[in-house]
């Protein structure tokens, strides 16, 4: 259930244009890839693969990492379906930004290809080989870029060297002021709004017990060592933050700890997680906990993780409980502007996204009997590369679609948020 006062926003963002459209419609794309046949393959699948929800996030050795970054739908279920929500991404995305059809399927072939090749790859090691895969940012010119000219190199490696600017430092100069010496977080609504403020007077809690029940469940799921880090910080301030698109509505929190007298800041960023848009058409999940279900997945497919990251169950505001998972909120996130980014930029970053998709499906599922199952040829590409093109259509008409709904006033939609 989505928090029906930010429902509006969440509307007004898909509506931007068919690709924030297709970001926020993943239940959408899940029923209909339940109809169609697949390999009977599976693996840990993200459930939201589409190519912005790909970039570049801090490992522990503080190495800029790049690859899948979002598992709020992760399930096991067919490989297939991701492949097919990233190809289609990237012919939407082509769309949005004036690329001509040939030179869309271009893009969608060259990304499917990459997949294909990567998963023939890693069919050939061991699994303990896979494990250890993973590309850094700093490679990706280098690797994928091959088309880039100098001037388009650097607009690529830009947002990735700027990624180690983005950490709790910046988060709290952007998020926070300080009220009688002490730091707390602005309330900016409705994007970002104090939990004094949210909160009834009525009820019982105050906020230190509030925390303290967010809390108390999630340092349980952290492992000794990093239950031992996190204990070195004190809590400040709790807040809700509206985050994304397809997020827009579930609720998001933001905790603001510091250490060491005050000078050394934390800010970790807490999201609902819901049943997977999965799980209609592939079954429950094995955890009862969403929470778990994202971060087990998370740990499954990606080369690294956040030391952070964990999960937590709690009583709400509105006195029902719900599932969480914890992470940093920005620790080196970069992500690249898609709505401003050339033909041969887009070829490259597609391209990375294939073979990070392949890396995270080799690492949770059958990697020989998927190889085998592409082939060595070009025929499973362009097979994807016309589905692509077909859904992206079918897009289009449901993106049309909302926006006669909220026209009709049908659907609440707020622009500009």
């Amino acid at each position: 259930m989505r928090l029906p006062e930010l429902i509006p926003i969440r509307y007004g963002r898909m509506l931007v244009s068919p690709f924030t459209f297709y970001r926020g419609a993943a239940a959408v794309m899940a029923a209909d890839l339940a109809s169609t046949p697949n390999s009977g393959i599976v693996v840990q699948a993200c459930g939201d693969a589409h190519i912005s929800n790909f970039g570049g996030f801090a490992a522990p050795d503080r190495r800029l990492i790049f690859g899948p970054n979002d598992y709020d739908e992760t399930l096991p279920g067919p490989w297939e379906w991701d492949v097919k929500r990233m190809a289609a991404s990237v012919e939407i995305a082509g769309r949005d930004v004036g690329i001509r059809a040939d030179r869309r399927a271009q893009l969608v072939t060259a990304c499917v290809r990459e997949y294909r090749e990567a998963m023939h790859g890693f069919a050939q090691v061991s699994h303990l080989d896979v494990w250890y895969e993973r590309i850094n940012a700093s490679e990706l010119v280098g690797r994928f870029g091959g088309r880039l000219g100098p001037k388009g190199r650097i607009e690529f490696a830009k947002p990735f060297a700027q990624a180690r600017e983005k950490t709790s430092l910046r988060a709290v100069r952007k998020l926070t002021e300080r009220v009688d010496g002490a730091p707390r977080f602005r309330s900016v609504p409705p994007l970002l709004v104090r939990f004094a403020d949210l909160r009834d007077p009525a009820d019982p809690r105050d906020e230190s017990d509030y925390v303290r029940d967010l809390l108390d469940q999630y340092v349980a799921s952290l492992d000794d060592d990093k239950r031992y880090l996190f204990g070195t910080y004190e809590f400040v301030d709790l807040a809700r933050k509206v985050v994304g698109v397809g997020s827009v509505g579930t609720r998001a929190w933001v905790l603001l700890f510091v250490g060491r007298q005050g000078q050394d800041s934390l800010v970790l960023q807490m999201k609902e997680a819901q049943a997977s848009v999965l799980e209609p058409y592939l079954g429950a999940s094995e955890f009862e906990h969403h929470g778990e279900r994202v971060v087990r997945g998370q740990r499954m497919d990606q080369a690294v993780a956040d030391v952070f990251l964990g999960w937590q169950r709690s009583q709400g505001l509105d006195g029902k409980e719900h599932d969480f998972y914890i992470r940093q909120l920005w620790d080196w996130k970069a992500s690249m502007d898609l709505s401003t980014i050339r033909f041969w930029g887009l070829h490259a970053y597609c391209r990375a996204c294939g073979w990070s998709l392949a890396r995270a499906h080799a690492r949770s599922g059958d990697r020989c009997a998927i190889a085998a199952y592409l082939g060595a040829g070009p025929k499973f590409d362009e097979a994807i590369a016309r589905f692509s093109a077909a859904y992206a259509d079918q897009n289009d008409l449901d993106y049309q679609r909302l926006a006669e709904g909220v026209s009709a006033g049908e659907v609440p939609a707020e622009f500009g948020v």
